[in-house]
């Protein structure tokens, strides 16, 4: 079977064929090896602008790459399999200067005649522990990455979802399945929060699995355009690697639980009987906005003993069911909203102490079920409470 040339190589890059995955299934995990660790050399002489010598002055690297060398021009299948990548010509050059290492010494022994710990220094000089050039290409390409000309276009994506983050409303959760991967997803790897903002065709690479192009767009303002699989390794290669939910996971509010969901709570509107001036006065306006994981009722027991309830009776406006949610955050949230329109009351309890509830808003009931709307499809970041118009507006 004919091999690629580098015409061809070329060729096949312009069609957009991937010609590193075609290859890769073609050589094995020994040829990778002695490839990988003839590139180290090549890159030495790119830099040095000379083969590498030996000699006790020399740098125990360069040392170390002169034996290799000498061991490459010595062995003729690595010779025929290097020889289309030897463009600096180091298969055909002549004995390396400095001393003469034996031909069956093993690797220990050279090292301890280099001067060298054994133990420190076995990684460096094995080919055996030379990563492969597809070890090497997947690294490169996940940590290889390129300024994102058009960042602007998608820092408010990264700061609305840290908010939606930290309100509740999204959520982190185990990477699991390629499946997850897909335009508009959000990943944390690495440390950093990754959006996929395109996925391009599905092909098969040389495996015969499904991959595809993505660019995902990394909240330091880099982008890449790595694969799929690379992206679904190095999730699952990473400890901390996380993906990042859509903002309505299963029914937020909603009376009917679905399969798997878990149940977390109730948010509950109340209206109070108090016959204190102002809530009297404001009596279809004032509501008190909760949350609690108990019955709504049980919660209510005795609520004219207390402070929280205005020392009087309520009546229950409104409740939502909350499945898979943050209680307390949910609750902080919604708090946020509607603090312009916050109660200033202050009453006393029984023992006649002052108290100044803070659940209590001046807020109408459809306000109040626009931004529970607005929750569960997730735009609720863009809006505030306006009191001189008792609606939610854009920011």
């Amino acid at each position: 079977m004919a091999k690629f040339t580098d015409e061809d190589d070329a060729l096949l890059e312009e069609l957009g064929v991937e010609v590193d995955s075609k290859r890769e299934g073609s050589r094995t995990p020994r040829e990778e090896r002695v490839i990988a660790g003839f590139e180290e050399i090549q890159r030495f002489v790119a830099e040095h602008g000379r083969g590498p010598q030996h000699g006790e002055e020399r740098d125990i690297f360069e040392r170390l790459y002169a034996v290799r060398l000498e061991r490459l021009r010595e062995l003729d299948d690595a010779r025929m399999l290097l020889a289309p990548l030897d463009d600096q010509g180091l298969l055909s050059a002549g004995p390396l200067a400095g001393e003469t290492i034996p031909d069956d010494i093993d690797d220990d022994e050279l090292l301890s005649q280099l001067g060298v710990d054994v133990a420190a220094a076995a990684a460096i000089t094995d080919l055996r522990h030379v990563r492969t050039a597809a070890e090497k290409r997947e690294a490169e390409e996940i940590a290889s990455r390129d300024r994102c000309e058009d960042f602007d276009r998608f820092k408010p994506l990264f700061q609305q979802v840290q908010k939606e983050l930290d309100s509740g409303i999204r959520q982190t959760r185990p990477f699991e399945l390629k499946a997850e991967i897909r335009p508009g997803a959000w990943f944390i790897v690495g440390g950093q929060k990754a959006y996929v903002a395109e996925v391009d065709e599905l092909f098969t690479n040389a495996q015969g699995r499904t991959d595809a192009r993505l660019r995902v767009i990394f909240d330091n303002g880099t982008e890449s355009n790595m694969l799929m699989r690379s992206l679904q390794r190095a999730l699952n290669k990473d400890d901390t690697g996380r993906r990042i939910t859509d903002p309505a996971v299963g029914p937020l509010f909603s009376g009917e639980q679905e399969k798997d969901d878990q149940a977390t709570g109730t948010i509950y509107v109340l209206r109070s009987k108090s016959d204190h001036p102002v809530v009297s006065a404001n009596r279809e306006l004032v509501h008190k906005i909760g949350v609690t994981n108990t019955a709504v009722q049980k919660r209510l027991a005795g609520a004219r003993l207390q402070p929280t309830f205005l020392m009087a009776d309520v009546e229950v406006i409104a409740t939502y069911e909350l499945f898979n949610i943050n209680r307390t955050r949910l609750e902080n949230l919604i708090h946020r909203i509607f603090d312009p329109a916050r109660l200033e009351i202050e009453i006393k309890d029984r023992f006649g102490n002052p108290v100044v509830p803070r659940e209590w808003f001046l807020v109408p009931l459809f306000a109040i079920d626009e931004a529970v709307k607005r929750i569960k499809d997730g735009t609720i970041t863009s809006y505030v409470y306006d009191p001189g118009s008792a609606r939610l507006r854009r920011r």
